[in-house]
């Protein structure tokens, strides 16, 4: 049965893509580390961005494993402007999946995107694989396997957070695994 692992990051400085974890997060990732040392992992990808990076870095170094980067894990830009009703913005984006901000990208093309990583995994041989990447991304591909899923989902998501998909022939298991 394969097995994907979407981690969101720990607690970081800011949202720009070289934002680092802030100390609370290190200590969060070496807490992932522990949390991962014991289940069978057979490949680690990882959103390019710092914070993502350094989140699952300990689980590496305990797992002795690399970690591979994919664009694709990349945090979605909801516009490059800025908006005082942002979070409203948001809370739309996930009922509208075509709604498109300036600069921005919609729900179902961030949907899109990391179904192309899904459909690529689901073919590979490795069974248990930890995909790391942000917020915004981990809930809208959470929705993709239970469409029940959007705003309030993701304003309960915590910083780490771990889900488990387990896939068994045609059908999947959606679970949340991270309680601290």
């Amino acid at each position: 049965m394969k097995k994907l692992f979407i981690v969101r990051h720990c607690k970081a400085e800011g949202q720009p893509p070289e934002a680092p974890l802030t100390e609370k997060g290190r200590n969060q990732a070496e807490e992932l580390a522990e949390f991962f040392s014991t289940i069978p992992i057979d490949r680690i990808i990882s959103s390019p961005f710092t914070r993502a990076q350094q989140s699952i870095e300990p689980t590496a170094k305990v797992l002795k494993m690399a970690v591979d980067t994919d664009d694709r894990l990349s945090e979605r830009i909801l516009s490059t402007e800025n908006y005082d009703d942002w979070l409203e913005k948001l809370r739309h984006s996930f009922v509208d999946l075509s709604m498109k901000l300036p600069g921005g990208e919609s729900s179902q093309e961030v949907m899109d995107r990391a179904e192309t990583l899904i459909l690529e995994l689901k073919e590979r041989t490795e069974q248990n694989i930890i995909l790391v990447t942000h917020g915004n991304l981990m809930t809208l591909l959470l929705k993709y396997f239970d469409d029940t899923y959007g705003f309030e989902e993701w304003k309960q998501l915590s910083n780490p957070d771990v889900y488990r998909v387990s896939f068994e022939e045609n059908d999947h298991k959606l679970e949340r695994l991270w309680d601290k």
